[in-house]
């Protein structure tokens, strides 16, 4: 038995912890009860107690004042040390967050000197709290809050959008330069300027050309406290010039020699990518012979007669503009000796040998020469190429001169010809080589690398506020290479023309202001600048009166642990910086000194908790404006103690063991007690019994081996407690006679007898039964009352197995009956007979009820509720609760009520009032103690508001980030449980595809402003709304807001088949994805041999997306293949699915069952809107199992089995949707079978088959074919025969004269068959022509998404949107258009 040396009460002797205080909280610096208003966390740190939320590391701030102070001169340096001398410490400032132990000794004084030394030094203003209500009524300059970057490249074919936002009280106006120049945005129809804001539109819906708004933009916001600045932004439209026409030549080259094919693409804005593809749009593949170069070039070690099988085209994508242009494509031609061209020699090791290429040593193709230099700016990354020709083809090593190379931020590409370093620094610096080899020979280039710097902050100036009177300074220090220049500005202003202000001093890189007033109040610009780019930030300096306000709510209470050292905050405001007083239980006297301690912030720290120091305490802060107070409740509760601790134990397998884990703890806490096996949360499963103040383990195995810990932990503190548990095995033969005999469980005890009658205890004797070969280890005794539960047996209490007589404590008023159990390493017995009954004498509760609760059940009414007390409890006769409550916060007298349930409804009260609540126990002898008071909520109503200003930004494909404007508290009307974004998927880019519109929702719990949305499905359109949430339930919906998806990689490929017709081939059959989430561009097929542990070499095929079948010529035809198919968007390869090719017949072996307990062989047999599930286990009867199945959206479900139950159905499923399944057992979960995919079947019969194809399909066309046939047939007879048709007494109207008549009294019908039809027109020939369709392929985009320019450039976008009116006489369109296969291979 060991007990554990961390603690969460207190601990040794001299040393106390914290209430509940978790060092991990602390090191990250929160609260782990953040409602309270207690900072639980300090950092006490060789000897100096300084606030965690302040500074990380005392030591290192110190050390960087220090250092910064020397780098003063002497008399700015005397200057400062009287400006920091004369301010005192800030008491308004709030240190937030936990606080962590304190050592046990005591520190010298010299120690707080020392502190309150470095809190003078490093004290700053005035800290304007984040209360909305404080932010509101204070004046403030203007702060920009939002612009666009420095440089700001816009896409030509929308409108400019140049962002500037800022905030203020008042809010500020806003006015813009453009290349230094006032721009007046007035005098352009196409400018304007948006609402509240700053920000530039500049609309050319209208036309005009983009390119007249270049030039250089700045930002000014404006109020009547002083100007704010944005950066300098300039703005460039993007462009993608044509690529020049050219007429190539075939380039001729000898095998083995090296070639460079120059890209030189058109300059664009900003750079186009390049990538290399053959004129069929196939890329070129690239390897450490063959690969593309950082400048777009392509580069050939050396030439193969392979190469000359394709074309070389450079392509250029340009990135705003979203083109792609492509140059005429190079031929290549090669000279070689051997014209023969064996495939077979491509990866042999004597392939250049084999044909007749000449071996050299390796020269490098670039960068030329041995030497060079490149310079990089900090922060960005750094990429070194070299690339090398020879015969064979050379390898690359990368050094760096009298160092390593940075293994953290160092990574190869391009087949090792390209070194990149992220995030430079200066101390990469240096000079680099690469070495190029083969077994010829080897060379290498050094490369001198240079880091310069653009300017970076070491410290930013910050905005500043002061009380009337006071100092302060503002400090703008900056490092770059070279050194930068500062420059200061107020309001926008050079300082140096700004009127003189004998309370402002200038001193380099500092303003040091003294003696403020109102007038002060300024926005300060610090501009520093390098050659490399500038910084530039604004400071305002404000100027505050404002008298002392409390922060934090009233009458807070505060629960701590006895003996524990604790730390009351009271944050304040106010300005001059008030002082701040204790007072206890409102006596007149300051609290500090002795047990307290009152530091220069003003949280009053208690040193050792005591019981008398529970009460009341107040906090008064005052300045020359007035005076605040503030109430904290101080409740001291006893420690938790496990005074029974569980004990090392060794048992045999099979046995029972119970670990005993007593805790005595302060009745007012709940205690939780929970078990750790191994330092890891135990599983209690039906082997096992938790209780209080045991853990019974039936049925030992070797599996339960191992270290318990018993944690019993309430809200405030923990204690914990550690045994070890030995398991021993079956012994081999019996070590005594009892050994060899058959063990059973014992029999009943008898002859109960009831002895030594007292008011509150008996003694209880017995006579044991008969153990049955087995040593009785415990005996359970079990008691029964007539009057709350008559009949039901209850455990009372455990004694050893040597026992047979024993003291029972017993409850007044209640009328007892007794039996006893045994218990043996088999088993327990059959109860004993009863024994005679005995009743005790009443007296009053001595508890009251608990889990006392106050929550509406209606927005107008309070249902208040308790665990009703139990016959042990009752003490007495008609046991009934007196119901006390009042408003909180008021002075009204309580309102009471005599209950015989466990439940009372209070009505008409207000929406979502605090209520303090008493429930007191009484019977015929009297009341209960007096009760604790709880407080309780009346009910809720629905939400009156909705989130505003909800904006969206997209993450990925899959993922949204949400901002929004919190909404007011008074309009929750309840607690705000969190605020919910519905959403759902409104439809996909894709054409034609079906989308479920079913609304999710993703939660965001607390009062927060942002969240993210994720496990959104890519490329589709979605709809969103936001609510908030209380504990009535939603509130109005806030603004729809629309937003979309970008690509994503697909999910598999569905239904991969694998056939194998004969030994010569392999056919793969698949489909497409169940999700494309995206344009699919093409499927990849990697595939390679393996015979038993040997594999062969993999080999990539890539095909197009619509090709869903791939026959494979077997090249061994004795082993087996492995095949990965993915399928590709531009954004990548999705999800692979693996597949082998079938096992020969004499390698089929029979799936056996495993040795040790498993589930294999799950079946299913799947339907559109049902699954039926099958499996196979060797577990023993009368075992459970869960089958659990997840669909495509991740919505998990699991059906819980009963043994023997197969096979199951699955109901409710989705048609057409993947699901994924796994069975495990209810025990164990960890003993679980593979997880396998099915698919439902669609609603309506979808045949995938190529119905052309069809038997049936082709009988039927043939009989229509041979129908029309007769039917022409007949019709040429007819009209060759001249009917004559007597129609005269079929016409309403005579015959006219003009009418061509037979002497019969019929005419001759067959010349209609020459006249022009409805909807033709006759030409001047007599021909007839038929009239131009409107209708045009064009007009539905199945055409045109290219253009071929003379220069045998294309340029394609990636969206067309094609008007009836651009195809207009367009005689013929194209099919396809390769432009969106180009982009996604880039």
């Amino acid at each position: 038995m060991r007990r554990l040396a961390a603690r969460g009460a207190a601990g040794d002797a001299g040393e106390v912890a914290a209430p509940a205080t978790d060092s991990t909280d602390c090191a990250q610096g929160r609260s782990p009860r953040p409602r309270r208003l207690i900072d639980l966390c300090a950092i006490w740190d060789p000897g100096a107690f300084l606030p965690a939320a302040s500074w990380k590391s005392a030591p290192g701030i110190t050390r960087r004042r220090l250092n910064e102070a020397e780098t003063l001169s002497s008399v700015r340096e005397a200057q400062l040390e009287r400006l920091e001398a004369a301010r005192p410490r800030r008491p308004g400032s709030r240190e937030r967050g936990p606080v962590l132990r304190m050592a046990r000794q005591q520190p010298p004084p010299w120690v707080h000197a020392a502190v309150l030394f470095c809190l003078l030094c490093l004290s700053g203003a005035i800290e304007i709290p984040m209360d909305p209500s404080i932010q509101n009524e204070l004046s403030q300059p203007p702060t920009i809050t939002k612009q666009s970057v420095k440089d700001h490249i816009v896409d030509p074919r929308d409108n400019i959008l140049i962002e500037c936002e800022a905030k203020g009280n008042p809010a500020p106006s806003f006015h813009w330069t453009r290349n230094s120049r006032y721009f007046n945005i007035a005098k352009d129809p196409r400018v304007s300027m948006r609402r509240r804001s700053g920000t530039l539109v500049i609309d050319f819906r209208s036309g005009g050309r983009p390119e007249e708004y270049e030039g250089e933009y700045q930002c000014f916001a404006r109020n009547k406290y002083g100007t704010a600045l944005s950066n300098r932004i300039r703005l460039q439209v993007s462009k993608s010039p044509l690529w020049p026409k050219e007429n190539l030549d075939p380039v001729v080259v000898q095998e083995g020699a090296p070639l460079t094919l120059q890209c030189n693409p058109p300059p664009g804005l900003p750079s186009p990518v390049i990538f290399w593809m053959s004129s069929s749009m196939e890329p070129i593949t690239q390897d450490k012979r063959v690969s593309q170069g950082h400048n777009g070039d392509l580069y050939f070690s050396n030439v193969m007669l392979q190469d000359m099988q394709t074309d070389y085209s450079c392509n250029a994508r340009f990135h705003f503009t979203h083109t792609i242009q492509q140059k005429n494509a190079f031929t290549l031609k090669v000279l070689t000796n051997n014209p023969y061209n064996d495939s077979s020699l491509r990866n042999h090791p004597d392939m250049y040998s084999a044909r007749g290429v000449a071996e050299r040593t390796p020269s490098f193709m670039y960068p030329q020469g041995t030497a060079s230099s490149q310079m990089v700016l900090r922060g960005m990354d750094l990429l070194l190429e070299c690339i090398a020709s020879g015969v064979p083809t050379p390898d690359i090593a990368w050094y760096k001169k009298g160092g390593d190379l940075p293994s953290d931020k160092a990574k190869f590409e391009n087949f090792n010809k390209a070194l990149r370093i992220t995030n430079v620094s200066e101390e990469d610096s240096g000079e680099y080589f690469c070495l190029a080899s083969n077994k010829m020979g080897s060379t290498r280039h050094t490369i001198s690398v240079r880091v310069k710097a653009a300017p970076y902050w070491l410290d930013e100036p910050k905005n500043l506020i002061l009380a009337p009177g006071e100092d302060g300074r503002l400090v703008c220090r900056a490092n770059g290479n070279p050194k930068p220049t500062v420059q200061w500005m107020i309001n926008g202003e050079p300082l140096q023309s700004a009127p003189p202000n004998p309370n402002r001093e200038v001193a380099g890189d500092t303003i040091i202001f003294r003696d403020t007033q109102i007038s002060s109040r300024a926005v300060y610009q610090c501009n520093t600048s390098n050659e490399h780019g500038y910084l530039l930030a604004n400071a305002f300096v404000s100027v505050l009166d404002v008298p002392p306000r409390m922060l934090s709510p009233r009458n807070q209470l505060i629960r701590v642990i006895l003996y524990n050292r604790t730390r009351l905050d009271c944050p304040f405001f106010g300005s001059p910086i008030p002082t701040l007083r204790w007072f206890k239980n409102g006596q007149g006297s300051n609290l500090d000194g002795g047990n307290y301690h009152v530091y220069e912030n003003g949280s009053l720290e208690i040193k050792m908790i005591r019981k008398e120091d529970q009460g009341i305490y107040t906090c008064v802060a005052t300045n020359i404006l007035g005076k605040a107070e503030n109430q904290v409740r101080l409740e001291v509760k006893d420690p938790t103690r496990i005074f029974r601790m569980p004990e090392d134990q060794v048992a045999k397998r099979g046995t029972t063991v119970q670990l005993e884990c007593r805790v005595k703890h302060d009745p007012s806490l709940k205690l939780t007690v929970s078990w750790l096996k191994d330092d890891e949360p135990l599983y209690i499963g039906n082997r096992m019994k938790k209780e209080d103040d045991s853990l019974t383990i039936f049925g030992v195995a070797e599996r339960d081996q191992g270290s318990y810990t018993c944690v019993a932990s309430t809200e405030l503190d923990q204690d914990l407690a550690k045994a070890y548990l030995t398991v021993l095995a079956d012994q081999a033969t019996p070590t005594n006679h009892l050994a060899a005999l058959p063990k059973g469980r014992p029999d009943r005890p008898r002859d109960l007898e009831l002895t030594d009658l007292a008011e509150r205890s008996v003694r209880l004797t017995w006579i044991p039964g008969d153990d049955n070969n087995s040593p009785i280890t415990d005996y359970v005794v079990q008691f029964e009352e007539d009057q709350f539960q008559p009949g039901v047996w209850h455990d009372h209490s455990k004694f050893p197995g040597s026992v047979n007589s024993a003291v029972l404590q017993l409850s007044p008023y209640v009328n007892y009956q007794f039996r006893v159990i045994a218990i043996n390493e088999v088993g327990s017995s059959h109860p004993s007979l009863p024994s005679e009954r005995y009743r005790t004498s009443g007296a009053p509760p001595e508890s009251n009820p608990a889990d006392v609760k106050g929550e509406g059940t209606r927005k107008n009414n309070m249902e208040i509720t308790w665990t009703p007390m139990n016959a042990t409890s009752a003490f007495g006769p008609n046991l009934r609760y007196i119901v006390k409550w009042r408003r909180r916060e008021t002075r009204e007298s309580w309102n009471n009520v005599t209950v015989w349930g466990s439940r009372y409804v209070v009505g008409q009260t207000p929406v979502y009032v605090p209520y303090e609540i008493r429930v007191q126990a009484e019977n015929d002898f009297g009341k209960g103690p007096e009760p604790d008071t709880v407080i309780g909520y009346s009910g809720e109503d629905y939400p009156r508001a909705a989130p505003t200003d909800v904006k969206i930004r997209v993450l990925n494909s899959t993922a949204i980030s949400l901002q929004w404007n919190r909404v007011y508290p008074d309009t929750v009307q309840g607690q705000l449980r969190e605020y919910r974004a519905y959403y759902w998927r409104e439809s996909s880019l894709l054409k034609n595809l079906w989308v479920s519109q079913k609304r999710q929702q993703a939660s965001f719990p607390g009062d927060r402003p942002r969240g993210v949305v994720s496990r959104l499905f890519p490329y589709s359109n979605y709809k969103l709304e936001m609510v908030v949430v209380n504990g009535r339930g939603d509130g109005p919906r806030s603004e729809t807001k629309e937003f979309t998806t970008p690509e994503g990689v697909p999910s598999a490929p569905r239904r991969f088949r694998v056939r194998q017709p004969n030994l010569e081939t392999i056919n793969l059959e698949w489909d497409h994805p169940e999700h494309p989430n995206g344009i699919l561009i093409g499927y990849t097929l990697k595939y390679l041999a393996f015979n038993g542990t040997k594999l062969g070499k993999q080999i990539v095929e890539n095909f197009s997306p619509n090709q869903t079948k791939f026959t494979m010529q077997r090249a061994d035809p004795v082993s087996r293949y492995r095949f990965t198919l993915s399928a590709r968007t531009q954004v990548g390869s999705g999800e692979a699915v693996t597949e082998e090719s079938p096992a020969p017949p004499n390698e089929a072996t029979p799936t056996a069952a495993p040795d040790r307990q498993s589930i294999w062989n799950v079946t299913v047999l799947p339907n559109s809107k049902w699954a039926n599930i099958t499996w196979k286990h060797n577990f023993g009867p009368g075992t459970d199992f869960v089958v659990e199945y997840i669909d495509s959206n991740h919505t998990k479900k699991t059906v819980p089995v009963k043994a023997q139950a197969q096979p199951i159905q699955l109901t409710d499923l989705y048609p057409g949707m993947t699901y994924s399944l796994r069975v495990y057992s209810r025990d164990n979960e960890g003993i679980s079978s593979t997880i396998i995919t099915f698919m439902t079947s669609t609603a309506y019969t979808n045949n995938q088959a190529d119905i052309a194809t069809q038997g049936w399909f082709i009988g039927l066309m043939c009989a229509i074919a041979l129908l029309v046939l007769i039917l022409l047939i007949v019709c040429f007879i007819k009209r060759s025969r001249g009917g004559k048709y007597p129609v005269r007494e079929k016409k309403d109207v005579p015959l006219g004269p003009e009418d061509p008549k037979e002497e019969d009294g019929s005419f001759d019908y067959s010349d209609e068959d020459n006249k022009p039809l409805q909807g033709s027109q006759t030409s001047l020939d007599g021909t007839i022509k038929q009239q131009e369709s409107d209708d045009s392929l064009v007009d539905y985009g199945e055409g045109g998404e290219g253009q071929f320019n003379e220069d045998g450039s294309f340029i394609g976008q990636y969206t067309v949107k094609k008007d009836k009116e651009e195809t207009e006489g367009n005689e013929s369109s194209e099919a396809t258009s390769p432009v969106n296969a180009i982009y996604s291979l880039a």
